[in-house]
């Protein structure tokens, strides 16, 4: 429950129009409670446990053409109002996960070399964040860096002194070559964002970080109230990445019980996706799903996870595809296999996971939204006042909220 009076190192921090603890606890609040519609998977279980609370919503959902599959999954809004319909109680998470826009500042243009080996949309993806960013007048350490093109933006727009650090020998070979070719001040520093090496660098620094993922990001914020650093404006992106076990928040206010598994919810959403690639997905899953059936009509056992499976083995075709997940799992089959009936049954399995998947979903920016909640809260405690917004449209990067701290 939102709790009546905040601890003290949780006040402050300015979120839209509601203070972000509070609306962090009303969330906490709302995924608690409704935990039996988002926690199980629909694909590791064919009945989650929702169904017995709202039998009627799980007659609706199941009877949901293709077409209307496709749209609700496709629109968010559409999605949670459709839900919310059939469990009223769920019509205050829009205004939960609503965040500002990050106020944009003029940009200097580029010239022609900054494109050099930026795919497109990422090239629009760092110049948004670029523009979002608050005056730093400290100097920048690019956290996570890859090839440096976030640094390399900033170090041509006046930034002091780019430091790039990245883990990869052969990206910071790439960067060092970009900045050179480009005629900017940039250094690299080839290091584990994780180590004390890295952390002691932030000291001074203004950290930017786009799209560092999971632990990577986390690291940086557990590390605030020691590490000095000047500022810090962090893109989050994959949450679930170096999570083994539980989860652990950085924020002592945090109490939502989370694995990878759950995690991985908020990512779940793909904007860039094509047409061609959402079918390969669905036939993909649709022949995992038949698998499954076949293995556990084999052995009787339920749903067991196995590890990710070559995109060219789809082509073998359905029993291509299972006689080599077999071969590589160690499981016997049978001499004689009606494939049809089980790639029939995985594909039915399919469309009963998407349709469960669309109530599931209608909680995977509620809990991005709370997970970064969980940063910035983080980051107050350790002495910095923070904001939140995103930086671009969702078409660019779904992974588009922005924490931006800076010394108190």
């Amino acid at each position: 429950m939102v709790p009546q009076a905040l601890p003290a190192a949780a006040k402050g921090v300015s979120f839209a129009s509601m203070n972000l603890s509070h609306r962090f606890f009303a969330l906490q609040d709302m995924l608690e409670t409704h935990a039996d519609l988002w926690r199980p998977r629909p694909f590791c279980v064919e009945k989650p446990d929702w169904v017995a609370r709202y039998p009627a919503l799980q007659a609706d959902v199941l009877a949901l053409s293709d077409e209307e599959v496709i749209a609700l999954e496709a629109d968010d809004a559409a999605r949670l109002a459709w839900v919310a319909s059939r469990i009223p109680a769920l019509n205050g998470l829009r205004s939960l996960t609503e965040v500002p826009r990050s106020e944009a500042r003029a940009m200097p243009l580029c010239d022609a070399h900054f494109d050099w080996a930026i795919p497109g949309r990422k090239r629009e993806q760092i110049e948004a964040f670029a523009a979002a960013l608050d005056p730093v007048d400290a100097p920048v350490l690019e956290w996570c860096a890859g090839k440096g093109h976030l640094g390399r933006r900033l170090a041509m727009q006046g930034a002091k002194a780019v430091t790039s650090l990245e883990i990869d020998p052969a990206l910071c070979a790439q960067s060092a070559l970009l900045a050179t070719r480009a005629r900017l001040a940039q250094h690299m520093v080839c290091a584990d964002a994780l180590s004390a090496e890295a952390q002691a660098r932030v000291a001074t620094h203004h950290v930017v970080a786009l799209h560092a993922c999971g632990e990577l990001h986390r690291t940086l914020v557990r590390g605030a109230a020691r590490g000095a650093a000047a500022g810090f404006s962090i893109a989050p992106c994959c949450y679930d990445r170096g999570v083994t076990g539980d989860f652990r928040p950085v924020s002592a206010a945090a109490t939502l019980r989370l694995d990878a598994g759950d995690l991985r919810l908020a990512i779940t959403e793909s904007v860039t996706a094509s047409g061609r690639e959402r079918r390969q997905h669905a036939l993909d899953s649709a022949f995992k799903l038949g698998f499954i059936a076949l293995r556990a009509a084999l052995d009787g056992d339920g749903y067991r996870p196995f590890r990710s499976v070559p995109a060219a083995w789809v082509r073998a075709g359905f029993e291509g595809f299972c006689r080599l997940l077999a071969a590589r799992e160690g499981i016997m089959l049978p001499g004689a296999v009606n494939w049809d009936e089980w790639q029939a049954l995985g594909r039915a399995r399919y469309a009963q996971v998407a349709r469960y998947d669309l109530v599931r979903h209608v909680f995977r920016r509620a809990l991005e939204v709370w997970l970064v909640g969980d940063l910035a809260l983080g980051l107050e405690v350790a002495g910095y006042r923070v904001k939140l917004g995103y930086f671009c449209d969702r078409a660019i990067t779904p992974r588009n909220l922005l924490v931006q701290a800076a010394r108190a």
